[in-house]
């Protein structure tokens, strides 16, 4: 089972790269390609596959909408994306050979200062560098050492929970299936299949709220205008 969990890794020359690296690639590749494919084939009559992602773009949007009110629009990309990402870098272990990315500490870590980047990037293109770093000292300046934890704590709790869910799931299916053998696939397979879709909507929902935290500022404000 050791084996089984290890991070494979290729050598290209005397370069080794990593199972994790060539996976993520792999899935940025299709994203790209299918986001590519999808637009040149954009048509006034939807088809059935046009039909589904506009579909996936509108829920999406809802989603994200509901949570940061007007800036929808800027946000839905990063976040969009992020979501379908991890569904598939979550479901991708299920193919033999493949191992899912978020199965591994770096990766989780990768993802979770993207996060991290994109709630500070939101924050001052929306309401701007000096309502932005206010905050910060709001209620108290006293308390600015204590956001500043706040803000990396929740990063590195981000990275850890989706790492430390994936890595367990893969584990326990694989230890289940070495004392039940091969009787019971389906089940580990539901069940690998509903935790990734849990564990991906998680991820990005907190992504969607700390960016949101990030913009509180400039949502009070529309508030008040209306």
């Amino acid at each position: 089972m050791d084996g089984l969990l290890d991070n494979p890794s290729y050598t290209l020359g005397s370069v080794t790269i990593s199972g994790t690296v060539v996976t993520t690639y792999c899935l940025t590749a299709v994203l790209a390609g299918g986001a590519w494919l999808t637009r040149r084939n954009l048509k006034s009559h939807a088809g059935r596959w046009q039909a589904a992602m506009e579909g996936v773009v509108l829920a999406l949007d809802g989603a994200i909408k509901d949570t940061v009110g007007a800036a929808h629009r800027q946000v839905l990309p990063f976040v969009g994306t992020l979501w379908i990402f991890l569904v598939l870098a979550n479901l991708v272990g299920l193919i033999p050979g493949f191992h899912s990315p978020t199965r591994d500490l770096s990766a989780t870590a990768a993802l979770a200062l993207l996060v991290f980047f994109s709630v500070h990037w939101f924050g001052l293109r929306t309401v701007g560098a000096k309502a932005y770093f206010l905050h910060y000292l709001k209620p108290n300046p006293v308390l600015l050492p204590f956001h500043i934890m706040g803000e990396l704590s929740r990063t590195l709790a981000l990275a850890i929970r989706l790492f430390g869910n994936m890595m367990s799931l893969e584990m326990t299916a694989l230890l289940v299936l070495s004392v039940a053998g091969f009787l019971v696939p389906l089940p580990i397979l539901m069940l690998h299949i509903i935790e990734a879709l849990v564990q991906a909507y998680i991820f990005g929902t907190l992504a969607l709220v700390y960016i949101s935290s990030g913009i509180q500022n400039q949502n009070r404000e529309d508030t008040k205008n209306e």
